[in-house]
């Protein structure tokens, strides 16, 4: 992207324009040849589209708090804006809250919740998440299964595919 587009899309950005903010979001998360990545301007950006409802930064705003990029680290943060994505049906959020309850740092470990998250992630096309259900089902029982499940099958049925 070269500097006259990236000016055109910050003046986007700045009258509102959501797509605009995610995007220049992820162009300074990672940067290219003519942008230099800067984590505070991906935060600030991200934080502007999340704000308005847009699930994909959402995600990437927890992302950001988890990691300390461009702010400083928060898990609370992270999980709520994982959360927030989550509502929305994005795979990214219900995965990433799958992997806080796994591993704790976040929320109190809880390998049930981690099973149903990480198959609704699944079941929504992320399919990473099929590692992550592998191991969590190696450490439940099987009726500690069979009850997550029933929640998923429930969770199915409020939430029928478009």
């Amino acid at each position: 992207m070269n500097k006259n587009e990236l000016n055109e899309y910050i003046k986007k950005a700045e009258e509102g324009d959501v797509n605009s903010q995610l995007l220049l979001g992820l162009i300074y998360l990672t940067g290219d040849e003519e942008i230099p990545a800067n984590d505070k301007e991906a935060f600030k950006w991200f934080k502007a589209a999340a704000e308005q409802g847009h699930a994909d930064a959402q995600y990437n705003l927890g992302v950001c708090y988890l990691n300390g990029q461009g702010v400083k680290q928060n898990y609370n943060e992270a999980f709520r804006w994982y959360k927030a994505a989550a509502e929305q049906g994005d795979a990214c959020g219900f995965f990433n809250i799958g992997v806080c309850y796994q591993n704790g740092k976040v929320v109190k470990q809880d390998y049930k919740e981690a099973y149903y998250w990480y198959l609704i992630a699944y079941l929504n096309g992320y399919t990473y998440a099929e590692q992550n259900i592998y191991l969590i089902e190696n450490i439940l029982t099987d009726q500690q299964k069979q009850e997550v499940q029933k929640r998923v099958n429930d969770w199915v049925k409020t939430h029928p595919k478009e």
